[in-house]
């Protein structure tokens, strides 16, 4: 271990892999006294098993070894996502020239030739440790300073462009975690309206209280995995795993032995051991997605393992004890599907301890903005473009819809109207509303029936259809709005600017 970095309190982990036992006996011999955590295995095979789980700091690899050799191995273990970057020192008693050229063309960092002396090793094993250590730090120096740089960018356009609703964005901007918004996308949990201010207010105190089971209910695309997330990795098993599992995309047949998982042999296919995901989750969370989808049978041993933390794998006698918190979701109204005997109340009353409601995008306008300029800032960064104004005409439409897809269907909007303005002031035409079809044949009903001709002043035109719509709702501005296709507020600023107030809907 090098005693010249003072942040080295953790021993650096290496792995030693030599089929010959003496071998490696002599390596660790060498240089666990020199405060280093020694893992060893015999073959490359189990090497790249425990290389991708117990992420060594370097590894020292033999190259002759029965079955697969140290260049085969390596060469897979720079093609693995999680071992890749981990150097890689050949240590062998063959010394020509092209096995030397052939272990550097694997992708190994340096190559011992044996017998080798202590100092020799000891010292090109700090070497390369220096070395990963400074080329980790680099990186995410570099990382940082683009990050900088983008946000100081995205500053100086938003001065000299935007209008006063950008200027004022950052600073309404609820963020529920710093370390974990980018790395788990909880950009559907941004917002200053009070639905929103109400969800960050709910899952602070849930942080206090691991163990206590949530239900959050919402629309699809109101962000309740994003929710889910925020709980858990802000809380007390922020570092254990989080399970997220779809109930209505798991096979009848098969929900089950994917829950609570199944012994060898115990039916047709399976053919090994495996975990369920509540173990994969033992010491986490279980996010249930969709749980009113799931089969009365599955529910009742659900409510089983709720109850007394114990899951026993289909083929399997003993039960297994996990320690889980469960969060579950649903998009219907569990109680109507209680009503209908299509759920369990004691499974509902066993979930629902701590119940978080994911408003649906109409229901809190005020964060359209919010959201659109959050995206554009996202999206623009991602695809290496300067940050588009978003013009007035184009926010108001945004505005006036109601979102039945939430904000995963605003983002997918911003989205595309980022790709087709091409870095030029994101206008109407730039977006593409999904439930527009039959807006135009609603308003065109109530100027034919209407019998009146509309003036050619745009705003004068939306204040006579505005009140023939009140009209003919017989003044309910909900029912207004749904005849126009537009957003109530709407409604009520238009009306707010003529002081007029007639009956709310």
């Amino acid at each position: 271990m090098d005693s010249s970095n003072p942040k080295s309190i953790i021993p650096e982990r290496l792995l030693l892999v030599d089929d010959t036992p003496a071998n490696l006996s002599v390596l660790a011999a060498t240089l666990e006294p020199k405060g280093f955590e020694i893992l060893a295995v015999s073959d490359g095979a189990t090497a790249l098993r425990l290389a991708e789980r117990a992420q060594p700091d370097l590894i020292i690899l033999d190259i002759i070894m029965p079955g697969m050799d140290g260049f085969e191995t390596c060469r897979q273990l720079k093609q693995l996502e999680a071992t890749k970057e981990i150097p890689v020192v050949f240590i062998t008693a063959r010394g020509e020239t092209e096995h030397i050229v052939a272990g550097f063309a694997a992708g190994g960092v340096d190559y011992i030739v044996k017998p080798f002396e202590t100092a020799e090793v000891v010292s090109r094993v700090n070497t390369h440790l220096r070395l990963s250590r400074l080329r980790r730090e680099l990186l995410e120096k570099n990382r940082a300073l683009e990050a900088r740089t983008a946000e100081l960018t995205a500053e100086m356009e938003k001065r000299r462009q935007a209008e006063s609703a950008l200027q004022q964005a950052d600073a309404k901007l609820a963020v529920i975690s710093d370390m974990e918004s980018s790395r788990w996308n909880l950009d559907g949990l941004i917002g200053g309206s009070q639905q929103m201010q109400k969800i960050v207010e709910d899952i602070s105190r849930l942080h206090h209280f691991s163990n206590t089971s949530v239900l959050i209910t919402g629309e699809s695309g109101t962000g309740k995995e994003l929710i889910a997330r925020a709980i858990h990795f802000g809380g007390a098993r922020a570092k254990a795993p989080f399970v997220a599992v779809n109930c209505a995309a798991i096979p009848a047949e098969l929900a089950e032995s994917m829950l609570f998982g199944h012994a060898k042999g115990a039916f047709t296919g399976a053919v090994s051991t495996r975990k369920g995901f509540f173990e994969m989750a033992s010491g986490g969370t279980i996010f249930l997605d969709e749980i009113g989808d799931m089969a009365l049978p599955l529910q009742a041993k659900l409510l089983r393992v709720l109850e007394d933390s114990l899951v026993t794998p289909v083929g399997m006698s003993e039960p297994v004890k996990v320690d889980v918190r469960v969060i579950a979701a649903s998009n219907a109204k569990l109680t109507e599907r209680i009503a209908d005997a299509a759920f369990r109340q004691d499974l509902y009353f066993r979930l629902a301890r701590y119940t978080v409601c994911a408003p649906p995008l109409r229901e809190r306008p005020e964060d359209i903005a919010l959201l659109a300029h959050h995206f554009l800032r996202i999206f623009s960064a991602e695809m290496g473009m300067k940050t588009p104004l978003l013009n007035h005409d184009a926010l108001e439409a945004l505005k006036a819809y109601e979102f039945p897809g939430n904000v995963r269907e605003l983002r997918n909007i911003i989205e595309r109207a980022l790709i087709e303005c091409g870095e030029t002031a994101i206008q109407p035409r730039h977006l593409r509303f999904m439930s527009r079809v039959a807006q135009p044949a609603a308003v065109s009903a109530i100027r034919s029936d209407a019998g009146i001709a509309l003036p050619l002043n745009l705003a004068e035109a939306e204040d006579a259809l505005i009140q023939r719509a009140l009209k003919e709702t017989g003044g309910n501005i909900a029912d207004a709005a749904r005849l126009l296709g537009v957003h109530r507020t709407r409604i009520y600023r238009k009306l707010a600017q003529e002081e007029t107030r007639p009956a709310r809907g």
